[in-house]
């Protein structure tokens, strides 16, 4: 299911229509709508946050650059002014 269609789900779920009426409207079995809706505890998630120090798109490219290089590992994190590990 897609992210727009999970936070269709969760918008009707609020407003309190049935699960039968939501499958409908967002084209799913009412069992996959029960899914989402249970594994959250009918609870809609909060927004996805990254975690602090992570690595960016950006960061992980040139890694993956570098190993293509052949660079070491130390270089790579020099590069990008990481801790090697």
């Amino acid at each position: 299911m897609s992210d727009e269609m999970k936070a269709d789900l969760w918008r009707r779920w609020r407003a309190g229509e049935s699960i039968s009426v939501i499958s409908r409207q967002i084209g799913k079995p009412p069992g996959s709508v029960f899914t989402v809706l249970k594994h959250h505890g009918g609870i809609a998630p909060g927004p996805r946050k990254a975690r602090a120090g992570s690595l960016t798109m950006g960061e992980r490219e040139e890694i993956s650059r570098g190993l293509c290089a052949g660079e070491s590992y130390r270089a790579i994190a020099g590069l990008l002014g990481r801790a090697v590990s």
